[in-house]
């Protein structure tokens, strides 16, 4: 999600808390859009070689040491290969890991019937239905009162913009495409849980609600939330020996 404008002063951090690990490195908040790369290493079994920091929100205000690694301050950043690999968006990571550590059932290939409807789906869930939320967010959240119009139109503008999600679930159909779950429900999935914290659900359409409480059922769905909790509880502690 958005960084806000720090609003206080943080105390300085010390580097030790943010050093990446052996293999793969994700930096994160609670369920911010980082949760799309967590559940996607969760169903790709992937997800103990991953060393997960979950910081305080917003971490360039309580991690002032993160703007070292990460220049926008934003939320997911992550690293791989020794550090060459460097990335920042929730829905390009999910791509990244099942085309370079699979073969996995949730990567869609060019050669498939459903490729191009997959790829859609993937910059649909952050363009389209993420991005108005973020503005909910940051004036309902983070700088209340100072456009509350604002925030009012994009909530509005999301819901509307779920008429394609609708009209496609219609049918019936478990998954987005290709007749199986894939990353593209991941990264729609997490848009519509991001909308039931500002009571968007109750404006879902039958089919979309099911949906989303289709996908929240999986295993790895539940996995990756415990294991964000539990590593946002980490490293508390450890802000706290400091």
């Amino acid at each position: 999600l958005p960084p806000a404008p720090p609003t206080a002063l943080a105390e300085p951090m010390a580097s030790s808390l943010l050093e990446p690990g052996l293999h793969m490195t994700l930096y994160q908040t609670v369920s911010s859009r980082a949760f799309r790369v967590l559940w996607t290493m969760h169903e790709m079994g992937i997800a103990d070689k991953c060393k997960v920091i979950t910081m305080p929100f917003p971490p360039r205000v309580f991690v002032r040491d993160y703007l070292k690694l990460n220049v926008l301050g934003t939320i997911p950043y992550f690293v791989d290969q020794g550090g060459n690999v460097k990335m920042t968006e929730s829905c390009a990571i999910p791509k990244y890991l099942v085309e370079k550590y699979g073969p996995t059932s949730l990567e869609v290939k060019p050669s498939e019937e459903d490729w191009a409807t997959y790829i859609n789906w993937i910059a649909h869930a952050d363009a389209t239905l993420t991005f108005p939320q973020t503005v909910v967010l940051r004036y309902t959240l983070q700088e209340k009162g100072r456009a509350d119009n604002a925030a009012t139109d994009y909530g509005k503008w999301y819901l509307a913009r779920l008429r394609l999600l609708d009209n496609t679930l219609e049918d019936g159909r478990e998954f987005l495409c290709a007749g199986r779950f894939t990353i593209a429900d991941i990264c729609i999935a997490y848009a519509l849980e991001l909308g039931v914290s500002f009571g968007f659900d109750k404006s879902y359409k039958p089919q979309t609600k099911a949906y989303l409480e289709r996908m929240m059922a999986r295993p790895a769905f539940k996995a990756a939330k415990e294991h964000q909790d539990r590593s946002a509880a980490e490293f508390q502690d450890m802000q706290a020996k400091l």
